[in-house]
C-alpha cells in the first residue's frame, strides 16, 4: 500500500511539473517569436536606421528633414503671397512670419542636410503645390480665409510630427533641428491664428476624421550625393528676394563637414 502511495505521488509530481513546463513554454514562446518576427516595430526600427557620428539616424528622422525642406518650399511662397495680397495688417504680418521663420529653417535643414549627407527636394509636391495654386487663384476677403486655414491646418500637422521626433531621435543633429522647428511651427501657429479668420471648428472635424498622412521617402539614405538641380520657382513674384537656395550636399565652404 505505502508503495503503491508513493508511486502515485511521483507520477502526480510529474504530471504538475510536465504541466508548469507547458505552461511556461506557452508564455515564453510569443515573446520570443514575436520580437523574432520581421515586420515588428523594432524590426523596423533596425532596418531604417543608419550609424553616423551624430548618432542613430531613423527612417523617421530622414522624413522629418525631408518634410522640413518641403514646408520651406512652399509656405515661404505662400507667406510672400500674404505681405503682398493680404488685406489686413494681421495677414501680411503673419506672411512676413512665415517668410522670415522659412529662410531660417532651410538654412538649418541645408546644413543638417549636408552634415549628414542626404539629398533634399528642390519643389514642393503636388499636394503642396496645388495649395499654392489655391491661394493664387483667391482675391480679396476669400485671399485671406483660404491663406490662413490651409497653412494652420498643415502647420498642426507638422506641429506633431516635430514633437515626435524631438521626443524618440538619437540623433544630436536632429534634435537641433527639430527644437528650431518646434519654436518656428509654434510662431507660424499663433500669428495664423491671430489673423481672425481659422475656423476652429474645421480643423478639429479634420483631425476627428483624418488618416495617417503618407510617408514623404527621403531620397536618399546618408552618403555622398550629388549636388540637386537648382529649385523650380513656384508662385512668388519675379522680383522677389526670399527664393529658397538649393538644397546642398556638402557644408558651406570653410566648415567641416566632421564639426
Amino acid at each position: 500500500m505505502r508503495s503503491i502511495n508513493r508511486t502515485g505521488l511521483i507520477s502526480g509530481t510529474g504530471l504538475i511539473i510536465t504541466g508548469l513546463t507547458a505552461t511556461l513554454i506557452a508564455l515564453v514562446f510569443p515573446i520570443w517569436s514575436y520580437a523574432d518576427r520581421s515586420g515588428t516595430g523594432l524590426d523596423t526600427l533596425n532596418a531604417e536606421t543608419v550609424s553616423t557620428k551624430f548618432g542613430p539616424l531613423s527612417g523617421l528622422d530622414r522624413e522629418f528633414i525631408t518634410k522640413v525642406r518641403l514646408a520651406g518650399l512652399w509656405e515661404l511662397p505662400a507667406g510672400q503671397e500674404a505681405e503682398e495680397r493680404g488685406t489686413t495688417q494681421a495677414v501680411r504680418t503673419a506672411g512676413r512670419h512665415l517668410v522670415e521663420g522659412h529662410t531660417f529653417l532651410d538654412a538649418r535643414v541645408r546644413n543638417v542636410a549636408a552634415r549628414l549627407g542626404l539629398e533634399l527636394p528642390n519643389q514642393p509636391n503636388p499636394q503642396q503645390r496645388g495649395w499654392l495654386a489655391t491661394l493664387g487663384a483667391a482675391h480679396g476677403d476669400e485671399f485671406d480665409v483660404e491663406f490662413a486655414n490651409i497653412l494652420r491646418k498643415a502647420h498642426g500637422k507638422v506641429f506633431s510630427v516635430v514633437a515626435l521626433v524631438r521626443a524618440n531621435t538619437r540623433n544630436s543633429l536632429v534634435r537641433d533641428l527639430a527644437d528650431d522647428a518646434n519654436t518656428t511651427v509654434l510662431d507660424h501657429i499663433k500669428v495664423l491664428e491671430a489673423t481672425g479668420n481659422v475656423d476652429f471648428d474645421a480643423l478639429a472635424r479634420d483631425a476627428a476624421t483624418a488618416s495617417p498622412p503618407p510617408l514623404t521617402h527621403s531620397p536618399a539614405p546618408p552618403g555622398p550625393t550629388d549636388a540637386p538641380q537648382t529649385p523650380v520657382p513656384v508662385s512668388p513674384s519675379p522680383a522677389s528676394d526670399y527664393g529658397l537656395p538649393p538644397a546642398a550636399s556638402s557644408p558651406p565652404p570653410g566648415q567641416d563637414k566632421d564639426s
